[in-house]
Order: C-alpha cells, then sequence, then structure tokens
C-alpha cells in the first residue's frame, strides 16, 4: 500500500492498562483527536476514580483533571469498581477476553507484565489473530534481587515472542528490549511523554501570578527556589536532598527549597529540618495535576533524586516550565532528557557531595539558570504526544505486515 495511503488508515487500537492514569489518559486522547486512530482503553479498575488509597503518597488520590475524555474507556466488569492494586492476583479480569476477542482492534497494547490479566489479554490477542504490542518501563538499570532476576529473565524471554511489536519508551528501555534478543526492527520509539501543550500553558503566568504561587508555597524573597515533587520515599531520597541543600546553606549559597508530596519519610524530613536548623524548607503537601503547572513555574530548578527509578515523568512535567533539571544516573529518563542536553546535570545516586556539587552553579549564577532553562524547553519540545503518535502508527503497520496483514 502506497505511504500516502497507509497515512489515511484509521486504526482501531486498544491500552490494556490497570487503571486511568493521569499520564496516559491524555495521551489517549491525543491519539484519537490527532493521530488517525479510534482508541479505547480496558481498564481493570476505576480505583484512580474513586479516590483509592495511594501507599506511596500515604493518603487517597483521586486526580482532578478528566481521566475519561475524548476517547473510549471500558472497564471490566462490574469487579472494577471493588480491584486494588496488589499482588499478581489483584488484577484477574476474565472480562478482557471478550472485549478483545469482540473489539475487532486492529492492534492492541498491554503495558506491562505484573498482572494475571496480562495473560488473560496475550492470550485473546493470539486467539483472535490480533497483533499485539508490548509496552513497558523498564531498562537495564534497575536492580533486583539475584534469584527473582534469574527466575524473571527466562520467563520474560517466552512472554516476549508472543509479541508483534515493543513500544520502547526512551532509549535505556529499548536496550532492555534488545538484550532480550528482540530485534532492533520490532522496537519502536513511543517516547513516555506528559501533555506538553498543557503543561507549558498552564505554567505561563504574569510576574504578579508567580509571587502569589511562590508565597503559597511559603516562599520568601528572590533567592532560587529548589523544587522537588514526589512521593516522601525512600527511593526517592528526599533525606539527601535536604542534606545537599543543608550544605549548600552551610556554605553561604542562597536558596529555599520546596519538599512537595507526602508519604512515609514526611516526619523523618521535619525532624531532620528542626534538629539541624535548617532554615528557607517548606513542606505544601500533596499538588494535585491542575495546580502542578504553576508550581513548576513559581520555582527556579527542579531536582529527583531517586534510585531504581523507571522514568520519571515528573521530570518531563518540570521541562515543560523551562525548568534546569537535576536528577540522578539510575533515573530512565537521565539519557534522553537531561544528559548532555545543557539543561541540568545527572549525578550518581546517594552521592549527597555530587548533589550538592550539581546544584551549585545553577544556585549562584541567573544567567546559568536562564541558559539551562531555555535548553529545558527545547528539549522537551521534540519529546511530545507528536512523537507518540508517530511512533506507534509505525508500530501499528509494522505488527499488521508481520501477521501478514494489509
Amino acid at each position: 500500500m502506497p505511504e500516502a495511503a497507509v497515512a489515511q488508515v484509521r486504526w482501531r487500537v486498544a491500552f490494556v492498562n490497570t487503571h486511568p492514569i493521569q499520564y496516559f489518559a491524555p495521551l489517549y486522547a491525543h491519539l484519537q483527536s490527532h493521530a488517525g486512530l479510534d482508541v479505547t482503553a480496558l481498564y481493570l479498575s476505576d480505583f484512580s476514580l474513586r479516590g483509592g488509597h495511594d501507599k506511596g503518597f500515604g493518603r487517597a488520590v483521586a486526580w482532578d483533571i478528566d481521566l475519561l475524555a475524548g476517547y473510549k474507556p471500558e472497564f471490566m466488569g462490574q469487579r472494577a469498581s471493588r480491584r486494588q492494586l496488589g499482588g499478581y492476583f489483584s488484577m484477574v479480569a476474565p472480562e478482557l477476553w471478550g472485549a478483545i476477542r469482540r473489539g475487532n482492534f486492529d492492534a492492541v497494547v498491554i503495558h506491562g507484565h505484573n498482572f494475571a490479566a496480562h495473560q488473560v489479554a496475550l492470550a485473546a490477542c493470539l486467539a483472535s489473530a490480533t497483533p499485539v504490542l508490548h509496552r513497558s518501563e523498564t531498562h537495564l538499570g534497575l536492580r533486583r534481587p539475584r534469584w527473582k532476576e534469574a527466575i524473571r529473565r527466562p520467563l520474560l524471554s517466552r512472554w516476549y515472542r508472543a509479541f508483534d511489536g515493543f513500544l520502547a519508551i526512551g532509549s535505556a528501555n529499548a536496550r532492555y528490549y534488545r538484550s532480550m534478543g528482540i530485534p532492533a526492527e520490532r522496537i519502536h520509539r513511543v517516547p513516555y511523554a506528559v501533555d506538553n501543550e498543557r503543561f507549558m500553558a498552564a505554567a505561563r503566568q504574569s510576574g504578579e501570578s508567580r509571587a502569589r504561587v511562590r508565597e503559597r508555597l511559603g516562599l520568601q524573597g528572590s533567592a532560587p527556589a529548589i523544587l522537588s515533587a514526589a512521593k516522601f520515599e525512600p527511593r526517592k531520597r528526599p533525606d539527601e536532598l535536604l542534606e545537599a541543600f543543608r550544605r549548600l546553606q552551610q556554605e553561604g549559597v542562597e536558596a529555599q527549597l520546596v519538599l512537595a508530596g507526602s508519604g512515609q519519610m514526611e516526619p523523618q524530613l521535619k525532624a531532620m529540618v528542626a534538629r539541624h536548623g535548617i532554615r528557607n524548607v517548606s513542606f505544601p503537601g500533596f499538588i494535585n495535576q491542575a495546580e502542578l503547572p504553576q508550581v513548576y513555574a513559581a520555582c527556579d530548578v527542579f531536582v529527583l533524586p531517586s534510585d531504581n527509578e523507571p522514568w520519571g515523568l515528573a521530570v518531563n512535567e518540570a521541562m515543560c516550565a523551562g525548568l534546569p533539571v537535576i536528577v540522578s544516573g539510575e533515573i530512565g529518563c537521565a539519557e534522553d532528557l537531561v544528559a548532555g542536553g545543557g539543561n541540568g546535570a545527572t549525578f550518581p545516586a546517594g552521592d549527597i557531595a555530587a548533589l550538592a556539587g550539581a546544584l551549585r552553579p545553577l544556585l549562584v549564577d541567573e544567567g546559568a539558570r536562564r541558559q539551562a532553562s531555555r535548553a529545558s524547553a527545547l528539549r522537551i519540545g521534540a519529546w511530545g504526544y507528536a512523537q507518540c503518535a508517530e511512533g506507534l502508527r509505525e508500530a501499528i503497520g509494522a505488527a499488521r505486515a508481520h501477521r501478514g496483514f494489509a
């Protein structure tokens, strides 16, 4: 079929996902309206809509943006209103079998492999000869116990052999798939992205509006503000960011720190501030999606010091607001969004001195911050939904060709 004709094909694609996710739902709507696709999301649970308990945040979370608009959401049976994320059998959804068999989809995307429902979805695709694509967040830098890795690798190798194509979220993820023996021609770049347009538009604010947001965050004066927006849990290493800030403060570096979020480490962090007399630290609490862009734009530098992090979509969000970003080298997005981009720096996870060293030049030099800010906006502008749509259409076409479909 000629390339021009292929571009006009309106394929029907289904995404199998555990629940409506604030990062994925806007992508589905974009694909429906801009990419020539009819998009259905097959959801196993609705807990993100009803305000389910989020263990990492230590509280119930219900997102304040519309997660069902612009595409077709379909919840898998009445039990979708009771299912909660847990172990392998927490998401058992036999309803997927009929939904996929009846759907007459041109392709199905299965996100992950951790739940029994994923096996049902794959079996339904194979039984109905539906091209099936895989998407995951894993990369070779993620650490697991040796015994677990020894079991996991052969099982996943067999699992992957059943798929027609793979949607790589970034360079580290693509290397992982290649390490599992998947040919490069079956791996398609569908970058992990946020709704750049929404974040960029919402981040634009007047000086007066920015001042009001800074005041709400507990910021005072014009000293640059470092922002961390994450769950307060050990893997995110907020205590190490706080310690790096303390050391910089002892050196006489003028700055402020906003630790936005909640979670199990919150009492520990506040106790650390009191014990060491650390000045200019604010804890504004959990911040929902609608307010986040303005919070990013009210600050000056974003830091994500996590270890064992599959991607780190908060980095995408911060870059949409034009923030310089400092991230640990263990974060999945580091290679694609930060390393060598002039928009910040990476450092070895757990190295507090290196974290402080990466922050220092951005805090003391306003010109360096402005230059890094411009670089962030430029880099994230080429890592968005348009690139997702291009990669997904390429993957669907290749998967259908792999199955011998026109």
